[in-house]
């Protein structure tokens, strides 16, 4: 069982970057939340905890615990930069152990894939206390600029926000060597069914055909909430 410890930066009095109708701490738990319903509900093999999963203040050094504590895998901390720069980019601990490194190429190079058109700011190290302090691989993700215009407008679209999540869990899935569920197959185009048995036979109910993953997933919660076990597949035409 691969343990992933997703930490979204800031949170509670500490609001992070703040620009343009935008607050760092509310966005990486959005991207947070998304990247931890993706891993459970799309691979085996795979717990997830998280330093918070509300709007609440933890200090980086009650984060490095919790994951040192639960004997995590994998720590990754989210964040959105500030400073008038543009792009992502990721860092490591000076330290710079080799599967650390390792880890986090494949981790970045997929994040840069789900965000096509973002600049590449580069791999870089720093002494960061979450970094320093845990005591597994880790990396810090620092998604686009809240103070530049055009990152700005990407991260108010809740589509843009599930592909830098999508970028982190694919890249931790490749990197662990995850293996997906059988009913879920990543592709643009998905569709939401329910299923109903009667003896050797299964009839499928279709009940929607997405473009957006996002909306799929939707449907699949409201039919899971009216008592429909119901489960996304792919279609690729």
């Amino acid at each position: 069982m691969t343990k992933i410890f997703i930490d979204p930066g800031h949170g509670g009095r500490d609001p992070g970057a703040v620009a343009n109708g935008l607050q760092e701490k509310a966005l990486v738990l959005d991207i947070a939340l998304r990247m931890r319903n993706m891993l459970l509900n799309e691979y085996e093999g795979v717990q997830v905890r998280m330093s918070r999963d509300k709007d609440v203040f933890v200090s980086l050094e009650e984060r490095a615990r919790m994951a040192n504590s639960w004997g995590a895998d994998y720590f990754v901390s989210v964040h959105i930069n500030a400073g008038g720069g543009t792009g992502f980019e990721s860092f490591v601990h000076t330290s710079q152990a080799s599967r650390t490194v390792a880890l986090r190429n494949v981790v970045h190079d997929e994040i840069i894939r789900a965000l096509s058109g973002v600049r590449d700011r580069g791999k870089k190290v720093a002494n960061f206390a979450v970094l320093r302090l845990t005591r597994m691989p880790a990396i810090l993700t620092e998604n686009l600029f809240v103070d530049h215009v055009q990152d700005a407008s990407r991260l108010k679209d809740p589509n843009f926000l599930s592909r830098i999540a999508r970028g982190h869990a694919e890249g931790i899935a490749k990197a662990f060597g995850l293996r997906k569920k059988q009913q879920q197959q990543q592709s643009s185009t998905s569709q939401s069914t329910s299923t109903a048995t009667s003896g050797n036979v299964m009839y499928r109910v279709v009940t929607g055909s997405f473009r957006d993953r996002e909306n799929a997933e939707r449907r699949v919660a409201e039919l899971k909430k009216a008592g429909f076990e119901s489960f996304i597949d792919v279609y690729r035409p």
